[in-house]
């Protein structure tokens, strides 16, 4: 069953559009990659769906509703939350200050106690900084925060942005493996990642953009044995 669908939508920045009739569908508990060049329109399709940009035409539905309108806060209280790349973490606030920020969603509230286990379980380092301020902590570290404030919404769907940008291998691999608790939870999750190869090995179903329009898409598997994607994106 799917539980975000995008039909058609077109959008941009001012008078450059930048999608061009993208349509994209997660089915719920799945983990989904979304992988292309730089400038292929991941990000403005993340945007859009959020409704930090307007679409200019075409239909979001979430949980079989039309949310193509609705401000971003609105989305976030029926359980649409965006991890946004460069962390954008409130930096002279301490680890727990900025889990709380994460936790103003109305549907979150009821969960607060629950949602830090989780993200206490997902990333312990976190637990053992809970009082450190953010703006003192690795990027590996800021990562981390950012993906477990996402959480403390109490997500349906999670979109994340970049996960691995900048980061060291060992740190990514990490990350990695903690997606696979967000399927274990039930979480329907969005990964945009500019490590291909590495997206394509933890995701069940994968959409390939280029020039603002979805390419291929597929099974991650199916999708990491195409030539072409081998080609453009794998290096063989």
């Amino acid at each position: 069953m799917a539980i975000l669908e995008v039909h058609e939508v077109t959008s941009g920045y001012g008078e450059v559009q930048i999608l061009w009739g993208v349509n994209l569908s997660l089915q719920q508990g799945q983990l989904t990659a979304l992988v292309g060049a730089n400038g292929a329109g991941k990000t403005t399709l993340l945007r859009t769906i959020m409704g930090l940009i307007k679409p200019w035409s075409g239909r979001i539905l979430f949980e079989g509703q039309d949310v193509s309108k609705l401000p971003p806060h609105k989305k976030a209280d029926m359980g649409l939350v965006l991890v946004p790349e460069g962390r954008q973490l409130f930096t002279s606030m301490t680890v727990l200050e900025n889990l709380e920020m994460g936790a103003t969603p109305r549907r979150a509230r009821p969960y607060f106690k629950r949602n830090l286990e989780l993200v206490f379980e997902m990333f312990p380092r976190l637990k053992e900084r809970m009082h450190q301020k953010a703006g003192t902590m690795s990027g590996g570290e800021r990562q981390m925060l950012a993906v477990a404030r996402g959480l403390m919404a109490h997500p349906k769907v999670l979109m994340i942005d970049e996960m691995s940008l900048g980061l060291a291998p060992v740190l990514v691999l990490q990350l990695f493996e903690s997606l696979n608790k967000l399927r274990e939870v039930g979480i329907t999750t969005l990964l945009v990642e500019q490590n291909v190869h590495l997206a394509l090995s933890v995701t069940d179903y994968a959409y390939v953009m280029a020039h603002g329009k979805v390419e291929l898409e597929g099974p991650s598997e199916q999708i990491a044995q195409d030539p072409h994607v081998q080609k453009a994106y794998l290096g063989i």
